[in-house]
């Protein structure tokens, strides 16, 4: 059966809830709706995210870096539930104005700085300590292409495919096979390099995978969206498979998937992170 027909207006206006899982807290507009600052902890490096896909790229970067012995990329990790409107306060506005997760203070130098957006973060720390984001030209444009890629890929798997398929008040057939389609043309566009290639930039891990990995890992092991793994045959993604499942068995991607996770059997969560010793008793 075909969806209804919606006309639209000759000029849109918020008039009823949108519905869907977020209903309480999307609006049209930016900025604080409550004032609370955001706690700050002793570390050089103050996090403030949750254990989602885009979350989850940061804390897989910083805990690499610690992992590689680099002791001055210590951070405090708060978690900002954004189920609750924990983004639109003032505290969190003033580190990232589109209040998404996540955002990074830098209190590493003479005087804090912000950074947001998982993508800028990832390039930011890599260049910083100087590691997973190469120097040479060609290397370092392959890398930063992949990065990209994903950052302009997440909003059809996230806010299309998720929406559509998991969240929205109904299930409608053409957008959720609008992105389905584009869903499955991204692991395959990720499949055929890696079928040429051990990482997606190359024979080295770097931050292009630290930024896939989130997205591509939880459709191969069937956590996100339900039985979006059945309903998008990502058993046909046999070199995403292989990938997602090496890097899987990292110490730090382990330590970095728990961190701000909030959901699941209590040994997965890690609300807080300010030093290794809270990784204690954890399942990684």
């Amino acid at each position: 059966m075909a969806d209804p027909t919606y006309t639209p207006p000759d000029v849109w206006s918020v008039d009823t809830e949108s519905g869907g899982r977020f209903a309480n807290i999307n609006r049209p507009t930016a900025g604080a709706r409550t004032e609370k600052s955001l706690p700050v902890g002793d570390n050089p490096f103050q996090l403030y995210s949750l254990a989602t896909p885009n979350g989850v790229k940061v804390t897989i970067m910083l805990e690499e870096l610690l992992e590689r012995g680099h002791s001055d990329a210590e951070y405090d990790a708060y978690t900002i539930n954004i189920g609750e409107g924990e983004q639109f306060t003032s505290g969190f506005v003033s580190l990232n104005p589109n209040s998404k997760i996540p955002a990074l203070e830098d209190r590493s130098g003479e005087k804090p700085f912000r950074v947001f957006e998982s993508g800028a973060i990832l390039v930011h720390l890599a260049e910083k300590f100087g590691e997973f984001l190469p120097t040479d030209p060609a290397a370092r444009a392959e890398v930063l292409s992949w990065v990209f890629w994903q950052v302009g890929t997440g909003p059809f798997i996230g806010g299309g495919f998720g929406h559509f398929y998991a969240y929205a008040p109904e299930k409608y057939e053409y957008p959720i096979n609008r992105y389905a389609m584009e869903t499955k043309r991204i692991f395959d566009v990720a499949d055929k390099r890696l079928a040429d290639s051990r990482f997606l930039a190359g024979e080295d891990y770097t931050i292009a995978d630290m930024a896939n990995w989130p997205w591509l890992a939880p459709f191969v092991f069937g956590k996100i969206y339900n039985e979006a793994k059945t309903f998008l045959s990502i058993h046909e993604y046999e070199n995403v498979a292989r990938w997602v499942h090496e890097i899987a068995e990292r110490p730090a991607v382990k330590r970095g998937r728990i961190v701000n996770k909030v959901w699941g059997d209590e040994d997965t969560q890690l609300r807080e992170r300010h030093s290794a010793a809270d990784f204690e008793g954890k399942a990684i």
